[in-house]
């Protein structure tokens, strides 16, 4: 029997509140006579805008307020972006369901060009350190500006900081309604995303069987096994959410198939590789290819970064 009131908590953000009534909505449709509320928690990565996220300390960023609420008692489940999400949960806390994937890849945001056309030192706009260090590895020519904010903030940066292209997950534009302003899509192979990249994940007290029955129908298997795997090797490299670390995992049939990639910033020293097998052993299969990343050169990659990353 589901309860008869749900608090879902969520940041405040324009794509924070647009996937927490998504899941509101769904809820609803779901069960008519449920009502269900929105509680907005602003996070430590919502008040820290002028630092680069990995200066801040990566780890937890967009989601310790919301657990610590959930702790309290005062909401019942959060709403994440799966990317934001570390691969450690508080005592009783944890991901529940996994939501089926919007589109994984990279948008550019440009005056009219494709990345490869970008003229030589080009000022790319990006927050995150996986996208910086790839595409330094085709173009070691651009100039990186790292930009902070909600999308649309970003995509004003554009012309505000006079950039030549803003780099954004394609999930969020299309989520928010932006795709006017994109001007291409990069290959997975190009840009490989974000660990969780496109999905979402919803949390809750795991001991609580009326909950987890609740929301149990938003699981999405092929993107359960997908997400675990790219997560399982985010773990066993130590790594938070804004580090050189990336991972995309894709599900056909009952095989799963992962390509990893840890890098230096600068995108000058990298190492990539991929592992194929069934999907019910995904985890293990993320373990699996992490463990071949960090013996092929990637620990020495990421103990530089990290040592950089405290001098700073």
């Amino acid at each position: 029997m589901p309860p008869k009131q749900l608090r879902i908590g969520t940041r405040a953000s324009q794509l924070a509140l647009w996937q927490a009534n998504w899941v509101k909505s769904e809820l609803e449709k779901r069960y008519p006579d449920m009502e269900v509320t929105l509680t907005k928690i602003k996070t430590i990565g919502d008040k820290i805008l002028d630092v680069p996220l990995a200066q801040v300390g990566g780890k937890g960023l967009f989601v310790k307020e919301i657990e610590e609420a959930m702790l309290r008692g005062e909401i019942d489940i959060a709403v994440h972006s799966m990317k934001d999400v570390p691969t450690d949960f508080p005592e009783g806390l944890g991901l529940h369901c996994i939501t089926e994937r919007e589109d994984p890849r990279d948008a550019v945001i440009s005056r009219n060009l494709k990345f490869a056309e970008l003229p030589q030192g080009a000022r790319i706009g990006t927050s995150a350190l996986r996208r910086q260090a790839q595409l330094l590895k085709i173009r070691p020519d651009l100039q990186m500006v790292i930009i902070r904010g909600n999308v649309e903030t970003r995509i004003r940066k554009l012309t505000e900081d006079n950039l030549d292209a803003v780099i954004l997950a394609a999930a969020g534009l299309k989520r928010l309604g932006f795709t006017d302003s994109v001007g291409e899509y990069l290959d997975v192979d190009v840009s490989i995303p974000a660990i969780g990249q496109g999905a979402l994940g919803i949390e809750c007290r795991l001991a609580d069987p009326v909950i987890t029955e609740t929301i149990a129908f938003f699981n999405h298997a092929d993107t359960s096994y997908a997400v675990r795997a790219e997560r399982a090797l985010l773990k066993r490299c130590e790594g938070g959410c804004q580090v050189p670390i990336a991972a995309h995992g894709t599900v056909s049939g009952d095989q799963l198939r992962l390509v990893g990639f840890i890098a230096a910033v600068d995108g000058k020293r990298s190492v990539r590789g991929e592992i194929s097998g069934p999907a019910a052993e995904c985890e293990q299969l993320g373990i699996r290819l992490a463990d071949q990343l960090l013996a092929e050169g990637g620990k020495a990659i990421l103990e530089e970064v990290y040592q950089r990353s405290i001098g700073e």
